[in-house]
């Protein structure tokens, strides 16, 4: 997927020269004016050398025998203050040139040489140095390599068999040249030994592309140079020659700072204008999505999250209370007590929760996932623009376009109500973009180190998200090979190479928290999601709009046709799905189309789950996930999220669309193509999500009196147990500073002891139960001396210090039933009902 920069265009030279420059069009190639040479020297105060370089220079081209039947020396003076111009204006050779710039004084090597390679005209360009260092007989030898074919580049080198060396500098220079030579290569070039040998051949055109597009304007030009090359996929080849330290250098140990800086600066360049205003928008999208709860998240709940936002504040609180307290990170009896909570099988992302404790600690778990979810989405977005940019197009638009797609298409959407770990994805792309890289051959261990680093990372992060990528990227990798055999074949050995090394780093870091998520306490083997048939998508899903659509949401359908509003999964709508065809036959000559475009029919197939129902039959076939349906892994998948790989792979091919259009000929086609675009796109377009008031944790837990109630490893009871489906008690734990422990919960743990099936929550027992229908129902049920007894077990097996009930709904039926089982009447305590199981020794005022 990797592209190059298109060669063969010549830049527009950015300065000015003497009158004695020929006034011809500078075209390449076969254009009028062309050379076979041109040999640019920059020169700054070069007077006492200059004269016999020249002379040298020229001697040679003109030898008998020279295939160099037309050429040019170009001299780019840098503002010299001595006799330098002098030097080349007063020769008679008019093939011997003097560039200069259009300011004054002397701005650097790279400043003078961009001014040079811009007025040349040879089909190839020579850089060389006006110190003679390197002789200009070694150009013979740059020339037989570019003339074999496959180089772009020919560069005189001292550090490759074959080179020899004259006079030596200083041996201190020698160490801070090897020592440069050694920092470009680790951090900037790769596999070039010897950068800074200012004797280089170059094809014309390319020379004069990548001169145009340096910004450096120091002796660093080089390096920026080679990289435009390298990046553009034009071969560079390095070739020995003779070189002598001549006296005279320009070069002072104070330059070597500035050189250091600029090979910063090329290390990470400035971001580019378009580049910083797609962030900003993507973060305005983030935040305007969020609008309801983004500036107050405290006192605002996600209402469509039903008891996630609860569910994953707590997460975030439990976390930096284990982090703070030097507790164990992957695990916590504060829910779900006495077993407990497996906090690595639970999504806990501790790869953010972790690092974000200062902030949990200081201004509370709604403020962390707040940010977590904003920024998260934003910079999601961001590093799918970037993944586009450096893979697929140059227009900005066009990857800012596929980028939205992928970020903020209608399931993802859906998920940002509070489920962070498939919303915060922005690894994935840079895991995506390095598993690429591996394809390449080039630096093959160096990659795989730092794609076991990011795959580990991402573990902790999100593993559903990961495995869904790797999917993603396995149904992309045959597709692509398919179509383009002789790459698959080069691309194997390299990337099983990389893979496996990334395997080697990932393990060791990830062994002990899988090993615990596992098979550690309250570890579970899959997880049932309460369909014995799947709950994958309808086809009608894929095709329909989802209850957020702005334009054309349907909550009811949506509600009808997905699990709940979390887990809207598909809902791209049909105007996407038929751009998306016509993009792909249009563009399906291209292998990249044909692998994106397969690799979202794919994910869409497989999310509609083991069964599918075809439309307007009443026929169910067998669907293909059931073959991976039972694997280690997939078992525990909601298949309906499948559909979630469409969201890159629709957002890469608009983005291929749209570069497209823009570059068509005829604005009439450009038009209706971005039309169509539009109409795609506006049923898509997300309202802010639903928010709302949050109901108050009451006083008994925010100012403290729970203290009186709970002594030792003793527990609290919610007044019903915290479940699933209704989890505020998270809310009151994380309020009071997770000070008490308390049975139930909302988290995924084991059916029982004998039985490792996951569940959400706990098995009820019989007290939870009760309650729990009361909850719903609003009946008092017959309490009998069996039933109490039943409850004594239960409060033991919970170690349960009191019962409290929080007002609520059937808050007068919950307190007559606690009254029943417990014997005695509850007392009104700071906003709640409390019921003292201590056996009187506690007043309960």
């Amino acid at each position: 997927m990797s592209r190059a920069d298109a060669p063969g265009t010549r830049p527009v030279p950015r300065a000015g020269a003497r009158p004695a420059r020929p006034s011809a069009p500078r075209a390449a190639g076969t254009a009028a004016g062309a050379l076979d040479l041109s040999v640019v020297i920059p020169a700054y105060n070069e007077e006492r050398r200059l004269g016999p370089t020249l002379d040298a220079v020229g001697r040679h081209l003109d030898a008998t025998g020279s295939r160099w039947g037309s050429w040019e020396i170009l001299v780019a003076d840098d503002g010299s203050t001595d006799a330098t111009r002098e030097l080349v204006t007063v020769r008679r050779d008019s093939r011997v040139r003097l560039v200069t710039g259009s300011g004054s004084g002397n701005r650097g090597k790279g400043h003078a040489l961009r001014l040079g390679v811009a007025a040349s005209r040879g089909r190839r360009v020579l850089v060389m140095d006006a110190d003679l260092a390197t002789p200009v007989e070694e150009l013979e030898r740059l020339e037989k390599v570019l003339a074999a074919g496959g180089h772009a580049a020919a560069i005189g080198s001292r550090a490759v068999p074959g080179a020899t060396l004259g006079e030596r500098q200083h041996r201190m220079r020698e160490v801070l040249g090897a020592a440069g030579n050694l920092l470009i290569r680790r951090t900037t070039l790769r596999g070039i030994r010897d950068t800074q040998c200012g004797f280089k051949l170059f094809d014309g055109d390319k020379a004069r592309a990548a001169f145009a597009a340096s910004r450096l304007n120091g002796y660093a030009v080089d390096v920026e140079v080679l990289r435009h090359f390298q990046r553009a996929g034009w071969p560079v080849a390095e070739v020995p020659v003779h070189w002598s330290h001549r006296p005279g250098s320009k070069i002072r140990p104070a330059d070597y700072p500035r050189v250091l800086r600029d090979l910063v600066r090329l290390r990470f360049p400035a971001p580019k204008p378009a580049d910083v205003l797609a962030a900003v928008l993507f973060l305005a999208m983030a935040v305007t999505l969020y609008s309801g709860r983004v500036l107050d998240p405290a006192h605002r709940y996600l209402t469509d999250s039903l008891q996630d936002q609860n569910q994953w504040e707590w997460f975030f609180a439990v976390t930096a209370d284990n982090v703070a307290r030097l507790r164990n990170p992957l695990f916590t009896d504060l829910q779900g007590f006495p077993g407990g909570v497996n906090l690595m099988a639970n999504t806990t992302m501790p790869g953010l929760s972790v690092p974000l404790t200062p902030v949990t600690l200081l201004f509370g778990p709604a403020v962390s996932l707040s940010l977590v979810m904003t920024l998260g989405l934003a910079a999601t977005a961001l590093a799918w623009y970037r993944l586009i940019v450096r893979r697929l197009v140059r227009q900005r638009a066009a990857a800012f376009a596929g980028a939205a797609l992928a970020a903020f298409a209608p399931p993802m959407v859906s998920h940002a109500n509070a489920h962070p770990n498939f919303v915060v994805l922005f690894m994935i792309p840079l895991i995506i973009d390095r598993a690429l890289r591996l394809t390449t051959g080039e630096r093959v261990a160096r990659d795989g180190v730092v794609l076991g680093l990011m795959a580990a990372y991402q573990v902790f992060l999100g593993e559903e998200p990961l495995l869904l990528t790797a999917l993603g990227l396995l149904v992309f990798a045959v597709s692509y090979g398919i179509a383009r055999p002789d790459v698959a074949r080069a691309a194997v050995r390299p990337a099983l190479n990389g893979l496996a090394i990334a395997a080697a780093v990932c393990l060791p870091l990830v062994v002990y928290p899988l090993a615990w998520q596992f098979s550690g306490p309250q570890s579970y083997s899959g997880i049932d999601h309460g369909s014995a048939t799947g709950v994958g998508n309808s086809v009608r899903a894929l095709l329909s709009f989802a209850e957020r659509s702005l334009v054309a949401g349907d909550a009811g359908r949506a509600d009808a046709l997905s699990l709940n509003p979390t887990e809207q999964n598909a809902f791209y709508g049909w105007p996407l799905v038929l751009l998306a065809f016509a993009v792909a036959t249009a563009l399906w000559r291209r292998p990249v189309v044909r692998a994106l475009a397969c690799t979202a029919a794919a994910a869409a197939v497989l999310s509609l789950g083991p069964r599918v129902a075809l439309p307007l039959t009443g026929v169910t076939v067998p669907g293909p996930w059931a073959a991976l349906a039972g694997l280690p892994l997939f078992e525990s998948v909601i298949e309906s999220r499948v559909a979630l790989v469409c969201a890159p792979a629709l957002g890469m091919l608009l983005a291929l669309a749209v570069d497209r259009l823009a570059r068509a000929r005829r604005l009439g086609a450009q038009y209706a193509g971005l039309l169509a675009v539009c109409l795609a796109l506006l049923p898509l377009i997300p309202a802010p999500l639903k928010s709302g008031p949050r109901a108050p944790a009451p006083a008994f837990f925010t100012e403290g009196a729970w203290k009186a109630y709970v002594r030792g490893d003793e527990t609290l009871v919610p007044v019903p147990l915290a479940e699933p489906e209704a989890a505020e008690a998270l809310h009151w734990q994380t309020a009071a500073g997770l000070g008490f422990r308390m049975p139930g919960g909302y988290f995924n743990g084991p059916y029982g002891d004998g039985d490792r099936t996951g569940v959400y929550g706990v098995p009820l027992r019989f007290t939870a139960s009760l309650l729990r229908d009361v909850r719903y129902t609003g009946v008092v049920p017959v309490i009998d001396a069996r039933a109490r007894a039943e409850a004594r077990e239960d409060l033991a097996y919970w170690r349960a210090g009191a019962l409290v009930l929080a007002p609520q709904r059937y808050e007068d039926r919950l307190r007559e039933t606690v009254d029943k089982l417990v014997g005695r009447p509850g007392k009104r305590v700071a906003g709640v009902w409390v019921w003292d199981l201590h056996q009187g020794t506690h007043d309960g005022s």
